[in-house]
């Protein structure tokens, strides 16, 4: 494959919500530049960056992939990125990996929730963008009102640089603003389109339209602006140049018009990817680096440097095994070289580099800094790691995914397949970020936490598809805790005699309640030899073992004091077993008297939504016996802290997305435990009861 230098390489992340047609758009791209034969439509299955079985099944992007074209002697990387809100996190580390960002907004709905979050990672990376307004072809398209949400929501700087010509199904054709050109398109799909005039009844508009544009191109300009004034006009040499400077300082964001579904409006983007938007060496983009002695700088790309690239994706193919995307940052990476990854310390000898043009691979021998490519089967190399030349001192800065929203038990169908859960999650994990699993040391069970609902059932898809492991879901198991309120003297005597030698242990014992943040704790007050000091760490055993399973509702035990004074022995009978049967029977005894309560973990939330959403959102925590904290804001998003218990909080990810219409997130840590009130507890003892009964009968 043609290896390509810095300067005639764009590389452009496709994003926005969910359904607005960035797959299809990229597929007009690849037909129309000749990079494939076939015009691959997702509701057929067979586009080339929805490759995956799921993708395909769902008619969803789950996660981002990868291709390229080369368009006037410019070879152009896409990442085609997923939009709706279980799998847009992978759209972060797209946007991480690329100078510019071609926004998609749908023609009917406008600007969407997911819309407004990759714009402002976008904004975080410093991307030069553009926006497509698609789906015009739909019924009840309308650009104008299209371009009114997005100024609306991101300001004047978005500003079209084509109308469409006609709408909804007869939507044909653009009309180029920047050339004053009008391009008409047949309706056959093939993207083929002729230059004509444009339309009469249209003309007006277009140069209304076109001198708006050119106006905001001076004003970004002093020199411009100056020969604006005197002439009235500016030259079409002036007008590009002022642009691209424009979108490259993002003081312009130009809006274009298309139909991907109908390969209508492809040709004039490309076109504009490679006139307007920023070759990896023009671009702003600096990657940060931090050095071993923790200090941070940044750094452009940089042809001319020592090589050094970052990871941006790890997958698993089925034939190649793990698969690490990466670009270029500075100087050029060979195939068959050892670098070193800076992140584990360890030598990686690169073998065959490739293109990826979804999940084809295409070799390449040397990739120049800028540029985006794939490695396969190196043993120690992930996401977030700097591959470098040996003797490397510093490694980039790495990407930052959110915290899993939801949490569910897993547990196999089969009771063989446990082992092969865990490794199977292994491997899902390190293609998944967000992703994550592990064994809750209170309740024991197996928790796969995600993104949202359909992230894991995805996950339980793979498993059965890529590894033949069928599980069930269940909602987690609450960690609920037991404790004591007043301090009490009991006896724990255990006395066995049948014949021969018995078993003989007997014990005095205190129990009072410690502060929250104490465990356990336990004291010899032994004197003059009432038990023997062989026996006591026995006594402790046994109410050790005891207080895992509590006597409430099976909880363990937890912020309270033993203290063991007074006992007596006998010389033959008495044993640690015995002695520790003594201790587990003075603890059950204690608890029946030291007013035991249940204690539930309370959770620190943080929740993200605009401002308007806020009275329903206080009025459903207050429901869920959530405590108002306080309040933040950030422009628009108003952020609200506030203490919730974990029993309300399992199912409230999807309650959240209804109250907001999917514009609301947040994030959530354990805090601390609290007395569960006592009409809920009663609850909760009986259900445990119940399960108790039920297990009995059953055997």
């Amino acid at each position: 494959m043609k290896v390509y230098p810095t300067d005639t390489i764009r590389n452009v992340a496709l994003a926005g919500h969910g359904d607005v047609g960035k797959t299809s758009l990229v597929s007009c791209f690849l037909f129309d530049s000749g990079a494939v034969n076939r015009f691959g439509k997702v509701d057929q299955g067979n586009t080339v960056t929805d490759f995956d079985d799921d993708e395909i099944e769902r008619k969803v992007t789950i996660s981002s992939s990868p291709c390229f074209a080369e368009w006037n002697k410019t070879k152009i990387n896409f990442l085609d990125t997923p939009g709706y809100g279980n799998f847009v996190a992978d759209a972060r580390a797209a946007l991480r990996a690329v100078d510019s960002s071609i926004i998609l907004v749908c023609g009917v709905a406008g600007v969407e929730v997911q819309t407004e979050k990759v714009w402002k990672w976008s904004d975080e990376f410093q991307l030069a963008r553009m926006i497509v307004v698609n789906k015009l072809d739909r019924e009840r398209a309308d650009f104008n009102r299209a371009v009114e949400s997005i100024q609306k929501s991101f300001g004047r700087v978005c500003i079209p640089v084509q109308i469409p010509i006609g709408s909804e199904k007869d939507f044909s054709g653009v009309i180029d603003l920047i050339h004053f050109k009008a391009y008409q398109y047949p309706k056959d799909e093939s993207g083929k389109f002729q230059e004509v005039e444009i339309p009469e009844s249209m003309k007006q508009e277009a140069s209304t339209q076109r001198q708006a544009l050119v106006e905001m191109i001076a004003e970004q300009d002093d020199a411009l602006m100056e020969k604006y004034f005197e002439a009235g006009e500016l030259s079409q040499e002036e007008v590009l140049q002022g642009l691209k400077k424009a979108i490259l300082e993002r003081k312009i964001i130009p809006i274009f018009a298309s139909s991907a579904l109908h390969n209508v409006g492809a040709h004039p983007v490309l076109d504009a990817i490679v006139d307007l938007l920023p070759s990896p060496a023009e671009s702003t983009i600096r990657m940060e680096v931090e050095n071993k002695d923790k200090s941070t700088e940044e750094i452009k790309i940089d042809p001319n440097g020592r090589f050094s690239a970052f990871v941006f994706k790890t997958f698993v193919d089925p034939y190649a095994g793990r698969v690490n995307l990466f670009r270029v940052i500075s100087g050029i990476m060979k195939a068959d070289h050892a670098v070193l990854n800076v992140n584990k310390g360890t030598s990686e000898k690169i073998g065959t580099i490739s293109a990826l043009q979804g999940k084809l691979a295409t070799p390449v021998h040397e990739v120049y800094a800028g540029d985006i490519a794939s490695v396969a089967k190196l043993k120690d190399t992930q996401t977030n790691d700097t591959l470098a030349e040996t003797g490397a001192i510093a490694q980039y800065s790495p990407l930052t995914f959110p915290h899993p929203i939801i949490s569910f038990a897993i547990e196999p169908k089969s009771r063989g397949d446990e082992e092969k859960i865990s490794t199977a999650l292994h491997k899902l994990a390190d293609e998944d970020p967000v992703l994550r699993f592990e064994r809750d040391p209170q309740t024991k069970e197996l928790l796969v936490s995600g993104s949202g609902q359909l992230h894991v059932e995805v996950v339980v898809a793979r498993l059965k598809k890529r590894f033949g492991v069928e599980v069930l879901l269940h909602p987690p198991t609450v960690p609920y805790r037991e404790t004591i309120k007043a301090k009490i003297e009991v006896q724990g005597k255990y006395k066995k005699q049948s014949g021969g030698r018995g078993q003989y242990g007997d014990c005095w014992i205190t129990m009072e309640p410690l502060p929250r943040d104490k465990d356990f704790e336990f004291q010899d007050k032994i004197f003059g030899g009432s038990i023997p000091k062989n026996y006591v760490p026995a006594i402790e055993k046994g109410i050790q073992d005891a207080r895992q399973r509590g006597i409430l509702a099976g909880f363990p035990v937890v912020n309270f004091k033993v203290t063991v004074f007074d006992g007596s022995f006998h010389p033959v009978d008495s044993s640690e077993m015995a002695f520790k049967i003594a201790g587990s029977m003075a603890f059950k005894k204690g608890m029946e008297q030291a007013k035991p309560v249940l204690l539930e973990p309370v959770m620190h939330v943080d929740i993200f939504a605009p401002s308007e959403y806020m009275g329903a959102i206080t009025g459903d925590l207050s429901g869920r016996r959530g405590r108002m904290q306080g309040m933040d804001s950030s422009g628009n998003i108003q952020i609200i802290r506030a203490a919730v218990p974990l029993s309300e909080m399992l199912n409230y990810a999807p309650s959240l997305t209804s109250m907001t219409g999917g514009r609301g997130y947040y994030e959530m840590n354990f805090s601390h435990y609290d007395e569960v009130p006592s009409h809920l507890s009663q609850k909760i003892i009986e259900e445990h009861k119940s399960k108790v009964q039920h297990e009995k009968e059953e055997e």
